[in-house]
């Protein structure tokens, strides 16, 4: 008991000894970091100044995540500048903690994510999310361990062999200038920018795989930014024949935390200077950077869904014109944004002569007048014209046929059968579908089934289908040609997969656009469906999206030659059909531009998208102050998001549109509305959109 007493009192004496230790003091040298914390919000778009204390010092370097208090919590935040002093005048607090000492943000990449924040009128926070992936220790800790290990040898390549380039005009150029390391390439001397339009009946990967070994064999280092895994797995298998093992990392969200983590740092720190990734490694942090491919850059799956939404195609062209790098914009068609690269003079046309297409393309055959489905009974009786179940016929004498039909599912979208009206849900009014022959209709939005429908407008209770999906239509088509191999090809919710790719035997493969597998020495016949339901899409981008997704499946397809031949079952005397029959993608993007020109439209011109509230979005475009060009259209009401919980709350749309050369001027303008909003803390959130991808 005599013991309790002064074991208190030495306790005591501990806590006051402790409360009153000196802090350590700021570092002697640079002891302001300016930090950006991760706070999406408009108005603390900016950087804070934190003191460094001294046992921090060596640890809190730029481009190194850190602990800081801010606003009374402990946020995360990035060192981006070590100062000599602070302008602020009040009381600096200090950096809380240095989360780990590498850093993973280059300076290079820093600057990147601040152009984007400015160009897409966001926040560098929301940028730097998807900039640098999550942390992962445990991967940090085993890449720490490995230490310092050599890069992995340089491709052997002779720049003087264009390989697959050789067959498009500037091809030979714009191999021999990447892979020349005498060829000095900076922001005051760029490198090539390049549009490529693959020839048909080739394959991209080859062409890819030769620059990019090419660009690898001079020292340069390579950034490939592809749509999805499927063209990733291609590309991915392909590159280690031409660099060797080793010497490329992929960087996607589907390796997981740790194997992300690891290949990010070992780009990081210089192991590996070629990349291959989806969306997100647009910011990979590759030294000596000097050659960006991107491989269809229409596809939407480049558009990052979150805000501030920006799109892989400009990003990359941001970066190739900060740092100076060769950049390839490629596909199989052509984006109206790379046509208007094209006429800018910011890049060169790479694609084949017009005798070299003819050699290689398929025949292209229309049907789908008024006047021809009329007269064709088997377009009434069946979803086949009699041409196209003739060509199908025919190819399936030398191979495989593919169906390209824009719907998934069985039959996504019903009607009445009596009045035509559309099949709503009673509940959340979603559309009515079946996903089999004898399944019972069900709502595409809440999942209910509607077994005891009937019309609300003439009280009918047989349905018909509207549109049909690839499943239906592998079934209608396995009863067109008794005997022969149906394969179907693209993700629904029965967990249906995509093929990768189909052998040389005759079978019909039903694919939905983008999951179109390759076939061995190509299709022998393709058949593109419903060319209607493509067309007639309430967007902008839908004559483009159409031709895209076309020109994509006739490029699988045999030349004529062999007998290739694609059925399009569209009306020929449209533009975008007309374009797949000449084999002419660019021609048509450059009559789309020039139209969208003298509609006020993008790429020609900005456009901004806000959505919310009404009142939330009155209250924004009231505290917007436009450049001089630009004028608001709205706004207007548009249908709310639903969900099975009941009816949304009301939506309104405003679009301010500028000149492109207020751009800038005009991301500035909402940045700083959005900020006063911000910085009030009154009303709901409004999504404000830089040249949407969707804009219907």
């Amino acid at each position: 008991m005599t013991e309790e007493p002064e074991q208190l009192a030495l306790v005591a004496a501990k806590v006051r000894k402790a409360r009153t230790r000196t802090p350590p003091g700021p570092a002697e040298v640079d002891p302001v970091a300016r930090v950006g914390v991760d706070v999406g919000l408009a108005h603390l778009d900016r950087t804070f100044d934190y003191l460094v204390p001294e046992p921090l010092s060596l640890a809190a370097q730029p481009g190194t995540r850190v602990r800081v208090r801010f606003s009374g919590k402990l946020v995360d935040g990035w060192v981006l500048e070590r100062a000599a002093s602070s302008d602020h005048q009040g009381r600096v607090e200090r950096i809380s903690k240095v989360v780990s000492p590498d850093p993973v943000l280059t300076a290079e990449v820093a600057g990147l994510a601040r152009a984007v924040a400015d160009r897409w009128a966001g926040t560098l926070a929301d940028v730097l999310r998807a900039a640098v992936p999550p942390r992962h220790a445990a991967a940090e800790a085993e890449v720490d361990a490995e230490g310092v290990l050599d890069l992995a040898p340089a491709p052997v390549a002779d720049p003087s062999d264009a390989g697959p380039w050789a067959a498009v005009s500037g091809g030979s150029a714009l191999v021999r200038r990447v892979g020349d390391p005498s060829v000095v390439m900076s922001p005051d001397h760029p490198g090539p920018r390049a549009v490529w339009t693959a020839p048909p009946a080739s394959d991209p990967v080859d062409a890819v795989v030769h620059l990019v070994a090419a660009a690898a064999s001079a020292g340069r280092g390579v950034l490939v930014v592809v749509p999805d895994a499927r063209d990733v797995a291609r590309l991915d298998a392909a590159l280690p024949a031409r660099l060797g093992p080793g010497v490329h990392r992929v960087l996607t969200a589907d390796l997981g935390p740790a194997a992300r983590y690891r290949a990010f740092l070992e780009v990081r720190r210089g192991r590996s200077r070629v990349v291959l990734g989806t969306r997100a490694a647009v910011f990979a942090p590759v030294q000596d950077l000097g050659l960006i491919v991107l491989w269809d850059d229409g596809d939407d799956s480049l558009a990052e869904p979150h805000a501030p939404y920006w799109h892989a195609r400009e990003v990359l062209a941001l970066r190739a014109g900060r740092t100076g790098a060769a950049l390839v914009v490629g596909s199989a068609a052509r984006s109206v944004e790379a046509q208007l690269l094209v006429e800018s003079g910011w890049a060169r046309e790479v694609s084949a002569p017009r005798a070299e297409v003819r050699r290689r393309a398929p025949r292209v055959v229309t049907i789908g007048g008024e006047v021809e489905l009329a007269r064709d009974q088997a377009a009434q009786t069946a979803r086949l014209p009699h041409v196209a179940w003739q060509a199908a016929r025919e190819g399936l004498a030398r191979g495989p046929v593919l169906v390209q039909v824009p719907r998934r599912g069985y039959v996504p979208t019903l009607a009445c059968q009596t009045c035509r009206a559309p099949a709503r849900c009673a509940v959340c009014h979603g559309p009515l579908g079946v996903t089999s022959g004898h399944a019972v209709p069900r709502c595409g939005w809440c999942g209910r089934l509607a077994g005891d429908w009937s019309c609300p407008s003439c009280r009918g209770t047989r349905l018909r289908a509207v549109a049909v999906g690839e499943r239906r239509t592998a079934e209608e088509l396995g009863r067109a040609f008794p005997g022969v191999p149906v394969r179907t090809s693209g993700r629904d919710p029965s967990g249906r997969g995509v093929l990768d790719s189909v052998d040389g035997s005759p079978a019909i493969v039903v694919a939905t656009p983008g999951a179109e597998p390759r076939a061995e020495s190509g299709y022998a016949a393709a058949l593109l469906l419903d060319g209607r339901v493509a067309l007639d899409r309430p967007d902008l981008r839908a004559a483009e999206e159409a031709v895209r997704r076309w020109s994509a499946a006739a490029s699988l397809v045999r030349p004529a030659s062999e007998g290739g031949v694609v059925v399009l079952v569209a009306d020929p005397s449209l533009a975008p059909v007309q374009a797949v029959v000449r084999h002419d993608p660019a021609g048509f993007a450059a009559r789309e531009l020039a139209e969208r020109e003298q509609l006020h439209l993008p790429p020609a011109w900005r456009v901004a998208e806000a959505v919310g509230a009404p009142d939330d979005v009155d209250d924004l475009l009231g505290h917007l102050r436009l450049p001089p060009g630009a004028r608001v259209l709205g706004p207007v009401p548009v249908d709310p998001s639903t969900s099975a919980r009941g009816p949304a709350e009301p939506r309104a749309r405003a679009l301010v549109v500028a000149p492109r050369a207020e751009g800038a001027a005009l991301a500035a303008a909402l940045k700083a509305a959005s900020g006063v909003r911000s910085a009030r803390k009154e009303g709901g959130p409004v999504a404000v959109r830089v040249d949407p991808v969707v804009l219907g």
